[in-house]
């Protein structure tokens, strides 16, 4: 089985469909809306990499599966782009609360 390309893994194209959004917002005003597009889509690409994982996974405990390696990948992915996802959130809110301290 190949190993797919760093592009084709969820959680990096969430982190480029982010970066990408950011940069709208620099140009032209209304990035706001293309940024929350962004990590709405990110958000969504967790929940649908972390059901493939978790019907993987049953399937392997079944005996439904006939490569194991197909359910740790999933797994990897999942655990990846939740780290992704966790990691934009504490740099939102730590960017939030910088804002709120220089508003005092």
């Amino acid at each position: 089985m190949p190993i797919p390309a760093i592009g084709a893994i969820g959680g990096v194209d969430a982190a480029s469909a982010t970066s990408a959004a950011a940069g709208a917002t620099a140009t032209t005003g209304t990035g706001g809306v293309a940024f929350g597009n962004a990590l709405t889509g990110a958000v969504d690409n967790l929940q649908q990499l972390q059901s493939t994982s978790d019907s993987l996974a049953i399937q392997a405990v079944t005996g439904n599966l006939d490569d194991i390696h197909d359910a740790t990948i999933a797994s990897s992915r999942a655990q990846v782009t939740m780290e992704l996802v966790a990691g934009v959130r504490n740099k939102a809110v730590d960017a939030f609360n910088e804002i709120m301290r220089m508003q005092a």
